[in-house]
């Protein structure tokens, strides 16, 4: 009965999306579509950044677009379901567990994240003419991607479950802007070299790790973390953000 429960959630959340599938498309990729179409599009035309920038730039879109997926969309439905609407309190009479009804939140933002992720590879190729892609990196980019994706669901879930309703607005726009600056999404860790202290900021955010891993995959040419440092650290975050995650999903539901 609660395998059954879990599923059929899960499978409502799914359906919802697909019967959305226009809104999520622009949700999640409106963005990432004008920052590759001004950073390495127009830039690169205008003399700024060098006509390989896009190159680089692509998979740490690929990242940042599917650590912000899952992050919204655990984060605004906790919100929204736990201040306003109380369509929480439905998934909590089912026959499941607490722990299992936030458990198939990270479920399905992992899954919103992944076909996030997916989509970019098109837009990346219609803005700049390509899309970096490797065979041999594939295995590497689908495990960085679903780790990526449970870190930002699991840190979605303490911004929605911690944060007071009030605040939510002041409190993503403090989170999510040095989030995606901070992210090494738009340059190489590496990089960082003659700034050390901001080197070490980098280090800090869970998005570093998973652009870094991304980047293994599809460009290994440019100077990036080792893969398994990625990983390892993804795995860290992700453990350490779902415990304190899901006791922030506990203590709301039993308010």
């Amino acid at each position: 009965m609660t395998r059954t429960a879990f599923f059929a959630i899960l499978w409502r959340d799914l359906f919802v999306t697909g019967k959305e599938f226009w809104v999520f498309l622009l949700q999640v990729a409106l963005q990432p579509l004008f920052m590759l179409f001004v950073f390495a599009k127009v830039l690169g035309a205008a003399g700024y950044v060098s006509a390989d920038f896009g190159r680089l730039l692509l998979p740490g879109m690929v990242a940042l677009t599917a650590f912000l997926t899952a992050l919204q969309s655990v984060a605004f439905p906790l919100v929204m379901e736990f201040s306003f609407t109380r369509e929480i309190e439905d998934r909590l009479l089912a026959p499941l567990p607490i722990a299992l009804v936030a458990v198939e939140k990270l479920c399905m933002a992992v899954i919103r994240s992944m076909v996030a992720a997916v989509l970019m590879f098109p837009i990346g190729a219609l803005v700049l003419g390509h899309a970096p892609w490797r065979t041999a990196g594939l295995p590497l980019l689908l495990v960085a991607l679903l780790l990526g994706g449970w870190v930002g669901g699991a840190l979605g879930m303490n911004v929605g479950t911690w944060m007071p309703p009030n605040r939510i607005s002041v409190g993503f726009a403090v989170i999510l802007t040095p989030l995606m600056f901070t992210g090494a999404t738009q340059y190489p860790w590496k990089s960082l070299d003659t700034l050390p202290w901001f080197q070490w900021v980098t280090a800090f955010n869970p998005l570093t790790y998973l652009s870094e891993g991304v980047r293994a995959a599809l460009v290994p040419d440019v100077p990036h973390l080792p893969p398994w440092l990625c990983l390892s650290a993804l795995v860290v975050s992700g453990t350490v953000l779902t415990a304190t995650g899901l006791k922030g999903f506990h203590r709301r539901a039993i308010d």
